[in-house]
C-alpha cells in the first residue's frame, strides 16, 4: 500500500497517516511505552538526538494504536515551518479544517476537536517549542479525548507532558562482535534489512558478522546513519565500508581517548555519502536542499540546473541520489515527486551557503514559483482548474518559502504579485486565512501602486467577503480605487457591490455593479470579475424577489463558465440558480443545481461554498417532502460551518432562510426526529457528507 489514509478511504481509519513505509526494526520497549502512555496521557513527547528515528518511531506507534481513534490519526509535519503564526494553519490543513473564517484559528481547532477522539502527531517541534506548547494547551483543555504525540530534540515543557526519550539502537559491545548475539542486536538487524534492499541476498553470517557489528557500533546505532551506510555496499564490500568509517572517526577524535559525539557521527556518515557522490550528484543534492517540501523533475531542472548540471542529466542524477538514499522516491507516475530527510537537507543547505550559491539558488526558487503563479493566474479560467489547484497544493510549502523570500527582499512588490496571482488558491480552494495573512503582509510593506497592488487588494477583498468581514472588504475597495485605471475601478466597484449584497442592501448593490466594465478578453482578474459579477447580481435579484432576472443572470454566468470549461464560477451560477428555482417553486430543479454546484466544487475542497450548497440543497429537499434527509443535510452543512467559523457568510437573508427551514422541519418531523437526523449529519465526516448529498433521494441513506 502507498499514500495516506483519509476519512472513509478504502476502509482505512480516518486520518492522513502515511502507508507503505519501510519495514520497522526494533524499539519494542519504547513502542510499548508509547502505546501505554497514549491510553491516558493527553500529551506525549518523543525526544532524542538527530537521526535517532523519532519520526519513524512515532509513525509506527501511531499505526499500532490507530484503531483507538475513530476520528483519525493526523500527521502535521513542521520541519520546514519557520513562522510560528502559521502553526495553527499547518494543523488545520492536516486536519482538513479549511481555515476560511475570521474567528481565532486555535478556537476553531478547539471547537473542531472538542467532541472527537483523535490522535494528533506534531512532528519536528524543536524549532517551535513555545508555539507548540501554546497551541496544545487550549486544544487539550477543549478536547478531553484528544491525544497529542509530539517529536523533537527537546520537550515542549507543557503542562501534563510525558516524555519518552529515544536512545540509539542497541549494538554489540566491544568483544561481542563475533558472537551469535551480535546479529540479533537492533542496530545490526536494521543495517542488514536496509543492506538487503541495496544488495539483494545480503546476509549477516559467521563470515561478516564481526565487521558488521564493528560498523554498526562505529555509527553509534543511529538509524539514519545506518540507513545511509547500507547503499555503500553497492560499490564497496562491507569490510571496506567499516575500515573507511574507522579512519574517518580516528581523524574526528583528534586526540587519544576522545570519541566523536553522536551529532559528529551522523555528520560523518552523511559527509561520506556526500563524498561517494559524483561532483554533479553532490551539486544537485546541495542545490535541491532549497526546496521546503517535495519536488519533481521539472522543478529541479529549472531551479538547480546550470554549470556542470545539464537539465537533460537531472533525471539520471536524481535516480542516482535515490539509489544512495540521499533523495526519497515519491512513487511512480508521469511526474513523480521526491523529498529529502530533514537532516540530509540541512547538510545540503550548509554546503549551499559554503559554496556561496545560496542567494542565486533562492532567487531561482522564487522566480520559479513566480512564473508558475503567473501561468496559473493566466490559465485559471479554463478547463484545468483541478490540475492547477493540485500543483499549487503540492508546492504549498515552497510557496510559503518563496513568499517569505519576497517579503524579505528589496523588491517586495514580488510578494504582491505572487500572493495576488494565487487568488484562486487562497479564495476558492480552502486556504483563505493563510492567503489573507500573506496578502496583508505584502500590502503593508509595499509602497508600490499599480496592477500588482490592485490584484493583491482585490484578492484580499474576495477573501474577506467570504469571511463576512465587510469592513476589510471595503478597505480593499479603497486601495483598488486609489490605484486608478479602469481595471482598478472595476475591482473596487465589484468589492463594494458584493459587500452591499451580503449586508442585504441589494438595490444599492445593483446600482454599483452596473458600473462595472470588466473586459473578459483581458483574462485574469477581468475575466473572473466578468463572470463573478453576474452571479452576484443574480444573488441580489434573488434577495429582491426578481427571480426571473436572477435565473437569467445565473444561466448567463453558468454558460460563460461552461464555454471556458471552468468549474469554480460555474458552481456559483448553479448555486444562485438553485436559489432562484426555490423561489419559483421548482424544488427538484433547485436540488439538481445545488448538486451540480457541489460536484463542481468538490475537487477544489472549497468547503465554505459547499456548505452554502448544502444549505440550498436542504431547502430544496425539504420542499419535496423528504424532511428527514433535509434535516441530515442541514447537520452536514452545520458541521462544515462550525469549522469555517461563520455561518452563511454573515448574510441575514441566508441565515433567515436556514432558520425558517429548520422551523418547518421541526414542525413536520417533531423535535426528537429532527434532532436525531440533524445529529446524524453533524457526526458525518465531510467527505461522506458530500457523497450523501450528491446521491439522489432514491438512494438508500448511508
Amino acid at each position: 500500500m502507498s499514500g495516506s489514509a483519509t476519512a472513509g478511504a478504502g476502509g482505512r481509519p480516518a486520518g492522513n497517516l502515511p502507508y507503505g513505509l519501510p519495514s520497522f526494526v526494533g524499539r519494542e520497549t519504547e513502542l510499548l511505552d508509547l502505546e501505554r502512555l497514549l491510553e491516558t496521557a493527553p500529551l506525549v513527547t518523543l525526544t532524542g538526538t538527530g537521526g535517532v528515528g523519532k519520526t519513524r518511531t512515532a509513525l509506527e506507534a501511531a499505526h499500532r494504536v490507530r484503531d483507538r481513534f475513530p476520528d483519525g490519526v493526523w500527521l502535521v509535519e513542521l520541519s520546514r515551518l519557520r513562522d510560528p503564526e502559521l502553526l495553527p494553519h499547518a494543523v488545520a490543513t492536516s486536519l482538513g479544517v479549511h481555515d476560511q473564517g475570521t474567528s481565532p484559528l486555535p478556537d476553531v481547532l478547539a471547537g473542531f476537536l472538542a467532541d472527537r477522539r483523535s490522535l494528533l502527531i506534531l512532528d519536528t517541534c524543536e524549532h517551535l517549542p513555545g508555539a507548540c506548547a501554546d497551541l496544545v494547551t487550549p486544544l487539550l483543555a477543549a478536547a478531553p479525548d484528544l491525544r497529542i504525540l509530539a517529536t523533537g530534540r527537546q520537550p515542549l515543557d507543557a503542562e501534563g507532558e510525558r516524555v519518552v526519550t529515544l536512545a540509539p539502537l542497541a549494538v554489540p559491545a566491544e568483544g561481542e562482535d563475533d558472537t551469535e548475539g551480535a546479529a540479533l542486536s537492533e542496530g545490526v538487524r536494521l543495517f542488514a534489512a536496509r543492506a538487503r534492499h541495496a544488495v539483494p541476498g545480503f546476509v549477516v553470517d559467521e563470515a561478516n558478522r564481526a565487521v558488521v557489528a564493528r560498523l554498526c557500533r562505529g555509527l553509534d546505532g543511529l538509524p539514519l546513519a545506518l540507513e545511509l551506510a547500507a547503499p555503500w555496499l553497492r560499490v564497496l564490500p562491507v569490510e571496506a565500508v567499516a575500515d573507511r568509517l574507522d579512519e574517518r572517526f580516528r581523524l574526528l577524535a583528534r586526540g587519544p581517548g576522545r570519541q566523536p559525539g553522536r551529532h559528529e557521527t551522523l555528520r560523518t556518515a552523511i559527509g561520506w555519502s556526500h563524498e561517494l557522490c559524483g561532483p554533479a550528484e553532490r551539486l544537485l543534492w546541495v542545490r535541491a536542499s532549497v526546496f521546503a517540501g517535495g519536488f519533481d523533475r521539472r522543478s529541479v531542472q529549472e531551479v538547480c540546473s546550470g554549470g556542470p548540471i545539464d537539465p537533460a542529466d537531472v533525471p539520471r542524477l536524481l535516480a542516482r541520489l535515490v539509489r544512495k538514499s540521499i533523495v526519497m522516491d515519491g512513487g511512480d507516475g508521469a511526474q513523480p515527486r521526491y523529498r529529502m530527510l530533514d537532516t540530509v537537507r540541512e547538510y545540503g543547505a550548509r554546503w549551499l551557503r559554503e559554496l556561496g550559491e545560496e542567494p542565486e539558488i533562492r532567487r531561482r526558487h522564487r522566480d520559479f514559483h513566480l512564473a508558475h503563479a503567473r501561468r496559473a493566474y493566466a490559465c485559471w479560467m479554463g478547463g484545468r482548474q483541478v490540475t492547477w489547484y493540485e500543483r499549487a497544493l503540492s508546492a504549498h510549502a515552497d510557496i510559503r518559502v518563496a513568499l517569505e523570500h519576497c517579503l524579505a527582499g528589496p523588491d517586495v512588490g514580488d510578494a504582491l504579485e505572487l500572493a495576488g496571482n494565487l487568488w484562486f488558491y487562497w479564495y476558492a480552494c480552502g486556504f483563505q486565512r493563510e492567503g489573507r495573512h500573506y496578502l496583508e503582509r505584502a500590502l503593508a510593506v509595499s509602497a508600490e501602486t499599480g496592477p500588482r497592488r490592485t490584484l493583491a487588494a482585490w484578492a484580499r477583498g474576495l477573501i474577506t467577503l467570504s469571511q463576512g468581514d465587510i469592513d476589510a472588504a471595503e478597505e480593499c475597495a479603497g486601495i483598488c480605487r486609489a490605484d486608478a485605471g479602469r481595471t482598478a475601478e472595476t475591482a473596487a466597484a465589484f468589492l463594494e457591490g458584493s459587500a452591499l449584497t451580503l449586508t442585504g442592501e441589494s438595490a444599492k448593490a445593483l446600482v454599483v455593479l452596473r458600473r462595472l466594465e470588466p473586459d473578459p478578453l483581458r483574462g485574469g482578474m477581468d475575466e473572473a470579475i466578468w463572470l463573478l459579477e453576474r452571479g452576484v447580481r443574480a444573488f441580489a435579484h434573488v434577495q429582491l424577489g426578481d427571480l426571473a432576472e436572477a435565473a437569467a443572470l445565473a444561466e448567463e454566468a453558468r454558460a460563460g463558465s461552461a464555454e471556458r470549461g471552468e468549474r469554480c464560477l460555474q458552481a456559483w451560477g448553479d448555486y444562485v440558480q438553485a436559489l432562484a428555482e426555490l423561489g419559483l417553486g421548482r424544488p427538484e430543479a433547485a436540488a439538481r443545481h445545488a448538486r451540480s454546484a457541489l460536484e463542481s466544487k468538490r475537487p477544489l475542497h472549497d468547503t465554505w461554498f459547499m456548505a452554502l450548497c448544502l444549505d440550498a440543497l436542504a431547502l430544496a429537499v425539504a420542499a419535496t417532502g423528504d424532511g428527514e434527509r433535509a434535516a441530515r443535510l442541514l447537520g452536514i452543512g452545520q458541521r462544515i460551518w462550525r469549522a469555517h467559523g461563520l455561518s452563511q457568510l454573515g448574510s441575514p437573508e441566508l441565515a433567515a432562510a436556514r432558520q425558517a427551514c429548520e422551523g418547518r422541519l421541526r414542525g413536520a418531523l417533531g423535535d426528537a426526529a429532527y434532532e436525531a437526523a440533524h445529529t446524524a449529519g453533524l457526526r458525518t465526516p465531510p467527505d461522506e457528507g458530500i457523497e450523501y448529498a450528491l446521491a439522489t433521494r432514491h438512494h438508500q441513506d448511508r
